[in-house]
């Protein structure tokens, strides 16, 4: 497999991205949903139903046109409609396939893109494939050349007080909205990583496996730690602009980030090249203290993204729920503005359950910060009044059992 170990430089700024934005969605036997055609138009959407009606299904949909098992890192067979008389009875109805089309205005002219699992003669298959025009893609960072996909869900609201690896999963998201290569490198790097623990935990002798993927774990770890470093200085640049020009109140705080990490601290004052040798000199070093762990101990996947609540100078993890929820909305919004600029499109941003929390003044900052990004986003509510501050500027749904009415 061919790593691409370069990240896009910070100069790649579009200053007129093209606007992104779904006119069609079809469902087919896709959660809750056994058939669903959905006409769209270039507006915000916004899908209103009681709880487990099927609006956060929609939402998943979408998702699935980024790379990875979308929004609910659901397996990807756990997505087919089950039968209800089989699921009463209590048989298995998790596997079954599945398909999602949308016809996308994009960022390169009006395309059509199909995801989902296929019948075999062996049965449904478990690795979801995608078309683009009707044309099977060998990769998923092919639809990225036509959309990027963004999410904020009320799992994502403890992202600053649960593990490391929950934050580090979503900055590999961000990273992954501006260079597309980045989930290859991530995959690649854990996969030399098993390789060795695997051989360390063998007690191998063989120094010239060990050393191999100690190379090749070193030169894609640097990329990786590269490339969110590259994101924090891109995401903090225009954080700053725009705090520059905001009052310190404004409804979403600016946030300090910062990698907490042993290459990322070091990625962007040195040499890649010396990056790497070191790296690679720490995990031969440190071999027995690894084995005898049973994993290996240093690395990028043992990094941390720290966030700081600017105008209070407070760690995220000791700020208030709502602070938490505002800064995190805040930086998924900058990232947004980001992700414009550097990829040249507009992304669907994807905002579950995001006005129930909100009080009027943040929701109206909300909304008029969405029209500044100029992209499509898809919200979510169980009370419609949460969104009367849209006006005409969003095209209304009602959801209810798997079915979609327009209230607007």
């Amino acid at each position: 497999m061919t790593v691409d170990n370069t990240s896009p430089p910070a100069s790649a700024i579009v200053s007129n991205p093209a606007r992104v934005w779904i006119a069609r969605v079809s469902l087919t036997r896709f959660r809750n949903y056994a058939s669903l055609r959905l006409p769209l138009d270039e507006r915000h959407v916004v899908l209103t139903g009681n709880n487990g009606a099927g609006k956060t299904n929609l939402l998943e949909a979408v998702s699935f046109l980024s790379p990875g098992r979308g929004l609910r890192r659901a397996p990807y067979e756990r997505v087919a409609m089950t039968n209800p008389a089989e699921d009463s009875a209590g048989g298995d109805t998790s596997i079954g396939t599945w398909a999602a089309n949308f016809d996308l205005h994009g960022a390169v002219g009006p395309v059509t893109i199909g995801t989902g699992l296929r019948e075999t003669p062996n049965g449904p298959e478990t690795q979801r494939r995608t078309q683009i025009n009707k044309v099977a893609t060998r990769t998923s960072e092919a639809v990225q050349e036509h959309a990027r996909v963004l999410w904020l869900t009320p799992s994502m609201d403890g992202l600053f007080t649960g593990a490391a690896a929950d934050r580090r999963r979503f900055l590999d998201r961000m990273v992954l909205a501006i260079d597309p290569s980045h989930g290859t490198r991530v995959n690649a790097f854990e996969k030399a990583m098993r390789s060795r623990n695997k051989l360390l935990e063998a007690r191998s002798t063989d120094g010239t496996w060990l050393d191999g993927l100690e190379a090749q774990m070193a030169q894609i770890g640097v990329a990786i730690a590269s490339a969110r470093a590259e994101l924090i200085a891109l995401l903090t640049e225009l954080i700053e602009a725009d705090s520059a020009v905001q009052a310190e109140t404004s409804a979403f705080p600016r946030a300090v980030l910062s990698m907490e990490g042993l290459l990322e601290e070091q990625a962007r004052s040195g040499a890649s090249g010396d990056l790497e040798d070191q790296y690679a000199t720490l995990l031969c070093r440190n071999r027995p203290r690894d084995s005898a762990a049973g994993r290996t101990l240093d690395g990028p996947h043992r990094s941390n993204l720290a966030v700081v609540h600017g105008p209070k100078a407070m760690e995220a993890a000791q700020c208030s729920t709502g602070e938490q929820k505002a800064l995190l909305t805040g930086m998924v919004l900058a990232h947004a503005r980001l992700v414009a600029k550097v990829s040249g499109m507009t992304p669907l941003l994807l905002l579950d359950e995001i006005a129930a929390h909100l009080d009027a003044s943040r929701r109206a900052a909300l909304f008029d910060l969405l029209d500044t990004i100029q992209c499509q986003a898809w919200m979510t509510g169980t009370d419609t009044d949460l969104f009367s501050a849209l006006g005409d500027r969003a095209q209304r749904f009602t959801i209810a059992n798997g079915t979609v009415d327009t209230t607007s």
